[in-house]
């Protein structure tokens, strides 16, 4: 694919707009010298006798490729159930949503939206092209708390806020598992800028593991089949006949029509384990394909988070049955969900931070570069953003979270692996590994 624009990982953006700050003060300054009221602060709204905090969380619906239509939904029932509590300091929450359209236009038209309607955070949202939708947030001083971690652009801009270790570590620590029981591993990633990016992650965890680099193998993000594909990547893994070989699909929503015809042509060639991220398929879509009949028995899969049916989940899930039954965009075991209550889980720490204080996508953005410490439930480690993380010497300055899980197939079920990597918890670390990792 020609006329793609590559985005740099290795030159974070730092400056810190305050324009947001003097605009404010100038507000308040103005107000305190009259008599009557001035209006209200930036990103709040009054209403009811309580100010409204207004954020916004965007992702892609309705397209040929990936969709993420939980996260929204998640969002609009995460502010129903923080205000039928009350709010926070007696502030409700207004969540506008966003849909990219999986396009580098849709992604600048919401994030210029968001400047527009003065939200205060961009929150638990999912895109592509961050090189499209960081510019307008970082010009108007808008946050970006838990973006996906699709692309490496939400490890460096210096108004992001990621909770997770995105695509860069679930590939990392899938290579380090797959290093010690693959003979050759074929990687089929997508065609595309987020793709680009995706091989190094896998290497650096197979190097890890003394293991030799995968094969790399594009393929439209938004075919119909893939059988091309699949012969190719099984050719390549079955090259050595003294180990079975590896096939790691990570395709986003079109890793399940990967498997189908995968399904199709496995029997020509000798047994490979599969294996792929979280986000790339979930409970839902091994139940859909024959559960332990079907293509992903025995694969193994990382992810960021601790499994679905983890107690660590139960209040989440409180929350979507009280505010979201029987939506069934929102998919409990989705890491696009999970992601989003991960992230208004910070921005209600934030805000409970900021007390009675001013509300604004300047306040917001002080008190996280501020030394906040956010817990969340053991499903991370405690959240916090210095100004360079570990990582930045690799150009990801902002990834605090290099945490995953190493989840397997059995019965039809996606269980922790408990083997691989991970300790007694079955979390591994993968900080180190990415440092060696070979970002061009």
């Amino acid at each position: 694919m020609t006329g793609r624009r590559r985005t740099s990982t290795l030159a974070p953006l730092l400056s810190r707009p305050v324009r947001g700050a003097a605009l404010a003060a100038g507000a308040l300054a103005l107000c305190a010298s009259l008599t009557a009221g001035c209006g209200v602060v930036p990103g709040t709204s009054s209403g009811s006798g309580a100010a409204t905090v207004k954020v916004m969380t965007w992702a892609p619906q309705e397209t040929d490729a990936t969709n993420k239509p939980g996260m929204p939904a998640m969002a609009r029932a995460y502010a129903k159930w923080i205000n039928s509590h009350g709010g926070v300091h007696g502030r409700r929450l207004d969540v506008l949503t966003c849909n990219d359209h999986n396009d580098s236009v849709g992604a600048a038209k919401c994030a210029r939206r968001a400047a527009d309607e003065n939200v205060v955070a961009v929150v638990g949202s999912y895109s592509q092209f961050g090189d499209s939708y960081l510019a307008p947030l970082e010009g108007a001083g808008i946050p970006y708390i838990g973006g996906y971690g699709v692309t490496n652009d939400e490890f460096t801009g210096s108004m992001s806020y990621p909770v997770n270790g995105g695509q860069p570590a679930l590939l990392a620590g899938l290579g380090q598992a797959l290093a010690a029981d693959c003979g050759n591993v074929a990687l089929v990633r997508p065609d595309s800028i987020a793709g680009d990016e995706l091989p190094a992650m896998l290497d650096s965890g197979l190097k890890a593991g003394r293991h030799a680099v995968a094969g790399d193998q594009l393929a439209a993000e938004d075919a119909t089949e893939y059988s091309g594909q699949v012969g190719r990547a099984l050719r390549y893994a079955t090259k050595d006949l003294t180990r079975k070989g590896c096939v790691v699909p990570a395709l986003g929503d079109r890793t399940d029509t990967f498997m189908d015809s995968f399904r199709r042509y496995r029997d020509e060639f000798p047994k490979v384990r599969t294996a792929t991220v979280i986000g790339s398929v979930d409970q839902t879509v091994i139940n859909a394909t024959g559960g332990a009949s079907g293509p992903y028995e025995g694969a193994y899969i990382t992810g960021w988070y601790p499994p679905a049916s983890d107690g660590r989940w139960d209040a989440m899930k409180k929350v979507i049955n009280e505010e979201a039954f029987g939506d069934n965009r929102i998919d409990p075991a989705d890491a696009g969900v999970q992601t989003t209550w991960i992230a208004y889980t910070v921005l209600r720490a934030v805000l409970e931070r900021i007390g009675d204080g001013e509300v604004s996508a300047d306040s917001v953005r002080h008190t996280l570069d501020d030394g906040l410490r956010v817990p969340t439930g053991g499903l991370t480690p405690t959240l916090h953003w210095p100004y360079e993380g570990k990582l930045a010497g690799v150009g990801f300055p902002r990834l605090v979270n290099a945490n995953v899980t190493l989840q397997v197939v059995r019965g039809g079920e996606l269980v922790a692996a408990h083997e691989g990597i991970g300790g007694s918890n079955g979390v591994a670390d993968m900080t180190r590994t990415l440092e060696d990792a070979d970002v061009q």
